[in-house]
């Protein structure tokens, strides 16, 4: 039986258009997080390392995402992993957004609130992450920085992608948690609930009159 290629719709219009809906994705997966960051339940994995980073040096969390961000991306094209607009716009913009969103007092005062208002954060928060990923991946320029990583150490050790993306995940959650990172029911929820999320986005989008005629052949990847 020959196997489907799982693909992921793409953005109609030529590169400016595409560049646009990159930029757009990135900056409401940057509102998806700092909504998880002021619920105070519970971050994804990589947020949760960011957070550890940030209370051990001079960066603010926003800046840890950055410079974590960079980092994977050097490790990565080193491995032969070869980056693309896409890469670069993911380890740089998300972090700088959420440096700008959280400079902004009244966002900071989020995290005051009651634990009633604190779910429907981490709710919207992980709602977000669907039509983001939809916007920066149906832009078609690029995995980020984490996903190629995924994808070159996949193909350097004959691992299959979700055995190296767990044990990425799990590692950089370990490294967080040390680090005294937020881990907490908000955590496990986005590792439920992520991937259906971002399936409901793609869906969306692929019946939208947005998206391209035909969607690409190139795997689903999820992730920052």
């Amino acid at each position: 039986m020959t196997g489907r290629k799982q693909a992921h719709p793409r953005l109609a219009g030529g590169l400016v258009v595409r560049s646009v809906s990159l930029v757009f994705g990135l900056f409401l997966y940057a509102v998806a997080i700092v909504l998880m960051l002021e619920s105070r339940l519970g971050l994804s994995p990589w947020d949760v390392l960011h957070q550890g980073i940030a209370r051990h040096t001079p960066l603010t969390f926003g800046l840890a995402s950055v410079v974590v961000g960079i980092g994977v991306l050097l490790v990565a094209w080193a491995l032969g992993g070869r980056p693309g607009i896409g890469t670069l716009a993911n380890a740089t913009l998300i972090g700088l957004y959420i440096q700008g969103l959280t400079s902004i007092h009244w966002v900071g005062e989020l995290s005051h609130s009651s634990l009633a208002l604190r779910v429907p954060f981490l709710v919207a928060g992980i709602a977000l992450a669907g039509p983001a990923s939809a916007f920066y991946i149906g832009a078609d320029l690029g995995a980020g920085p984490r996903d190629t990583l995924m994808l070159v150490g996949s193909l350097r050790t004959g691992r299959r992608i979700g055995v190296v993306r767990a044990g990425i995940e799990v590692t950089a959650l370990a490294a967080g948690i040390a680090l005294g990172g937020t881990f907490g029911v908000g955590t496990v929820a986005f590792a439920l609930l992520v991937g259906p999320v971002v399936e409901a986005g793609f869906w969306l989008l692929a019946r939208s009159p947005l998206a391209a005629d035909e969607p690409t052949g190139l795997p689903v990847v999820i992730g920052e």
